[in-house]
């Protein structure tokens, strides 16, 4: 594509004399450049791309996207916002795929992986071809793949790139999870949703937005700018948790777009009642506009219900019948490191899930806590660079819930480790706990996994949480490689189990 054609659509020129070059491809690491790259410099959280432009000049970049005035030999064009050119640039050129494909977008703080699964789900069982883009993994039609990157939503170059692929191979529907980070840092600008859903929210990523109303209003740019234009034959709809109170503000966000509610104690559109529960999944009634279904939903707890619910409700706005929605909850698989079992034939429960804020923390402990007939152990840790506020707070919570708990690392970054364990620490202090007997702080994360389960006993439950399906531990800036459930096979076979 020519320069001058591809930053018209970012809303920006071309120096004179470069309107005919020519881009092959839209690059933001200078790693990445080559023959016919356009480079976008973006100002990072430890790095900012504009050091790296002369570079990516010299790896091939024609021409260079910036803040403000780089020194290179090659045309710079300025522009007042790079993360919005970017996406800009990308729709662009992957010629704006979602502008046909129809999209789903969820959000919340919690179950967005688990909801987009069970959206994926929902709409094959209509008929539909769908792929999805979650934290977990990537799926295109009937290929699906790890998500080894370690971000939920990649940069907006990889966004398009991805729902272009996924139209090209014939889908109907792609389906993606929208973090509160990726719609402020802009990168699902130009991916028009036709069906919005809202899961729940509370305190999380306050490091990134400050505030709590802060963090609502990113997830409500996912209402109020994603789900416009582009009629693709669906009616514009949000999906909000009714049971959550943060929905009616997101309604007036929505507006004009219809509203479906779902919940299980609210009144609400698509509503839900738990008729059982255990260990082995929930039982559910549902009622929605007029009909009436029950299912056994092969997944725990009221949280994954709730999951259900928004995907039957978002099923429904695609014009999927509550039958078709019934069927295909009925089928559902716990998604990789959300309440996933490790069995080695051992006489307690060892379970990996991703938990890792003091909300879906104690969903998980308040779960397990009445299904487990002796002692709940849980083993957990607290990101560096990520909000302080809720390292005690993770303490406290497993304090209430478990018999003995091992405090760790999950993701130290560039902070010091000791210093993220104290700070956790302070939440068990303040509980009254003693460490030694009802909590251990092992900095190790593989060492705190095997004293958790060197102390197991039969009817016990042991609950890893905070990596869930990672395929790493990030400390300092080394991407250490890490499985959880290896490490846990590890630690029951040093005990003589599945060995």
């Amino acid at each position: 594509m020519r320069l001058a054609a591809l930053l018209a659509a970012a809303g920006a020129s071309a120096p004179e004399g470069s309107d005919n070059l020519e881009i092959r491809h839209v690059v933001y690491d200078s790693r990445r450049a080559d023959d016919g790259a356009l480079f976008v410099a973006i100002k990072g959280f430890h790095r900012d791309g504009h050091d790296h432009s002369a570079d990516a000049v010299r790896r091939g970049a024609v021409a260079v996207v910036a803040e403000r005035p780089v020194d290179v030999p090659a045309p710079v064009i300025v522009v007042p916002d790079t993360r919005a050119a970017l996406a800009d640039l990308a729709a662009e050129l992957y010629d704006h795929p979602t502008r046909r494909l129809r999209i789903v977008g969820v959000t919340g703080t919690d179950g967005k992986t688990t909801t987009v699964h069970l959206v994926s789900d929902v709409l094959e069982a209509g008929g539909e071809r769908t792929g999805f883009a979650t934290t977990v993994d990537f799926k295109v039609v009937d290929h699906a793949w790890k998500n080894e990157t370690r971000q939920t939503t990649q940069e907006a170059v990889e966004v398009q790139e991805f729902l272009a692929e996924l139209a090209v191979a014939g889908a109907t529907w792609g389906v993606v999870e929208a973090t509160s980070h990726s719609l402020a840092l802009r990168k699902l600008r130009n991916c028009h949703v036709d069906i919005a859903v809202f899961t729940n929210l509370s305190p999380e990523h306050l490091d990134f937005h400050g505030t709590l109303q802060a963090y609502l209003e990113a997830k409500a740019i996912l209402f109020a700018e994603n789900l416009r234009d582009h009629d693709k034959g669906v009616p514009k709809t949000a999906v909000l948790n009714a049971d959550d109170p943060h929905w009616s503000y997101l309604t007036g966000r929505a507006e004009p777009a219809r509203v479906i509610t779902y919940g299980i104690d609210a009144l609400a559109d698509v509503q839900a009642e738990i008729l059982a529960a255990d260990a082995g999944g929930t039982r559910l009634a549902i009622d929605a506009f007029g009909q009436r279904t029950e299912l056994d939903l092969p997944l725990v707890g009221r949280f994954n219900a709730q999951n259900a619910l928004a995907a039957c409700a978002a099923g429904l706005a695609a014009g999927v019948t509550l039958e078709q929605a019934r069927a295909a909850l009925a089928r559902a698989r716990p998604v990789t490191g959300r309440m996933e079992r490790v069995d080695a034939g051992q006489p307690f429960e060892v379970i990996v899930d991703y938990a890792h804020t003091p909300a879906s923390l104690e969903k998980v402990l308040a779960l397990l806590r009445p299904l487990t007939s002796e002692r709940l152990i849980a083993v957990f840790g607290s990101a560096g660079e990520r909000d302080r506020e809720k390292r005690p707070k993770m303490a406290e919570i497993a304090a209430r819930y478990c018999d003995l708990f091992v405090i760790t690392q999950e993701d130290p970054r560039l902070e010091d480790p000791s210093a993220i364990l104290r700070e956790i620490e302070q939440g068990a202090l303040a509980a009254g706990k003693r460490r030694g007997e009802d909590y251990l702080v092992v900095d190790d994360r593989a060492e705190a996994i095997a004293a958790a389960i060197e102390r197991a006993e039969p009817g016990d439950t042991v609950v890893l949480c905070g990596k869930g399906h990672e395929g790493s531990i990030i400390a300092g800036e080394e991407k250490r490689p890490w499985d959880e459930a290896a490490v846990a096979r590890e630690a029951l076979a040093a005990r003589g189990y599945g060995a």
